[in-house]
């Protein structure tokens, strides 16, 4: 695996092979960044990464300069391995929170200009996963929800949905939250 931009770009990973995680592929994180570099400067807004894994997301944001970033996974191992390559690349914006993603997004008051989730493909309720995010008031207002999934699932009823993209077989469903927090509209 690799950082394909920024300033940790062409940096190589090598996440041991009994982490229960499936990595995003190259051409589907670099489709994701071309959407995202024609919405966002980088430098400008926090992220969540839900189901971090091995971190490649976090990174990817860190090399592009997002200073507040935190990576929430309830796998030691992924959190192991995320800790470990923070400290060999001495990224000082990442923070990483072991935790059960439901339960961060319950008790956590932080909201975050972008959140992406890449749950396992297998995890029964991955349906319930953008109602959680949109209605946990973890996102700022006008912010993006992004969710990775197989083919199978789709969230076209929910009128939140501003696009998706599918990359082989990982999709990613792009949710934009235009209400503030008192549900008035934002100007």
């Amino acid at each position: 695996m690799r950082v394909i931009s920024g300033k940790l770009g062409g940096r190589k990973f090598y996440p041991p092979d009994n982490l229960p995680t499936r990595p995003t592929t190259d051409f589907a994180k670099t489709g994701l960044f071309n959407i995202l570099n024609n919405n966002f400067d980088f430098t400008e807004v926090s992220f969540l990464d839900l189901f971090s894994g091995t971190g490649s997301l976090s990174f990817e944001f860190a090399s592009r300069g997002t200073e507040r970033i935190v990576a929430v996974d309830k796998d030691e191992g992924a959190i192991t391995f995320i800790k470990k390559m923070v400290r060999e690349w001495n990224i000082s914006s990442i923070e990483i929170r072991r935790s059960d993603v439901f339960k961060f997004l319950d008790k956590n008051t932080e909201q975050f200009d972008i959140i992406f989730a890449g749950p396992p493909y297998a995890l029964e309720n991955i349906d319930m996963i953008p109602g959680r995010v949109l209605n946990a008031k973890n996102m700022k207002p006008g912010g993006w929800f992004i969710l990775e999934t197989s083919p199978k699932h789709q969230f076209k009823q929910m009128p939140e949905l501003i696009q998706y993209r599918n990359y082989g077989q990982t999709y990613f469903h792009f949710f934009h939250l235009t209400k503030s927090l008192d549900n008035s509209v934002e100007d």
